[in-house]
């Protein structure tokens, strides 16, 4: 497989796509950006830090560690070193001009126990990396801002301190519970509303963009790609990270009544007390 007609080159009319759809995030963050008193350059080191040398073998290690199945170009996890020994220096020129283009995501279906199927989206190896490795920088940054709520995928978080929370409302005396489930949320996340929220602190125009083209990037199901203009599908480093910033606007919503709850993922558990079960009552959960 060769960089340039499979992960490097960008049409201009793709870049044009790109500059036009993620114009308002971009012009969000550069506002912000003199706002708070940093230069144009301060701003645009994201990505440099998304390529640093360490970061990205950080990234490799985990891409490795966690193996997985190939993506559309058929490219296995044992055959991925000798590729990036030979690919690496043109995909990282092309992170660093904003000119990367991912690859198509591969559509795979997993039944779920209770009836229906799951729809993952897997990257190739390369972008698994090079999400990675977004991944790695821009987590601390989003991190502050999450719920105490929170816990699913973020680190020093996990679903067993989800169900510690849980029990403690319970010996508050909360019993009745609300399960909630956010219907095919990954397949139904409103680009433009997180690529907003994404840009509050990403500052960095390429990392913006390549963001969106991994949010847009087709999804292949027998040997036919088709074009995606919303959802998330889980399967790449950077989904669960993603789902979590648009979530935050729950999560802060549900504090702001005064719920007790617990959130995993799309996942929620709110609480209430006995004594609650009168609809008339105004006390929050």
């Amino acid at each position: 497989m060769q960089i340039d007609d499979a992960t490097r080159q960008a049409t201009a009319p793709d870049r044009q796509r790109d500059d036009r759809m993620s114009s308002t995030a971009v012009s969000g963050a550069e506002i912000r950006t003199v706002a708070n008193g940093q230069t144009k350059a301060e701003g645009l080191r994201q990505m440099d830090a998304v390529v640093e040398r360490n970061n990205l073998w950080q990234a490799y290690e985990r891409i490795m560690r966690n193996k997985g199945a190939a993506g559309v170009d058929g490219l296995s996890v044992p055959e991925f070193k000798a590729w990036l020994q030979q690919h690496w220096p043109s995909v990282r020129a092309a992170l660093l001009a904003g000119d990367y283009m991912p690859r198509a995501i591969r559509k795979v279906e997993i039944p779920k126990p209770n009836g229906g199927v799951r729809t993952l989206g897997i990257p190739t190896v390369l972008d698994r990396l090079i999400q990675q490795a977004l991944l790695q920088v821009l987590q601390p940054e989003f991190e502050p801002e999450f719920s105490e709520h929170s816990y699913g995928f973020r680190p020093g978080r996990n679903a067993w301190q989800a169900v510690q929370r849980a029990q403690g409302y319970i010996g508050e005396g909360r019993r009745w519970v609300v399960d909630l489930d956010l219907e095919k949320f990954f397949d139904r996340v409103n680009h433009d509303i997180l690529m907003s929220r994404i840009a509050r602190k990403v500052k960095d125009e390429r990392v913006l963009k390549l963001i969106r083209r991994y949010l847009e990037a087709g999804m292949m199901s027998d040997g036919v790609v088709s074009a995606r203009m919303e959802g998330t599908p889980q399967g790449g480093p950077l989904s669960p990270l993603l789902s979590n910033i648009l979530l935050t606007d729950l999560d802060r919503e549900l504090e702001r009544r005064g719920h007790r709850f617990c959130r995993y993922a799309d996942d929620c558990v709110p609480r209430r007390r006995n004594e609650e079960r009168n609809p008339r009552s105004s006390h929050a959960a």
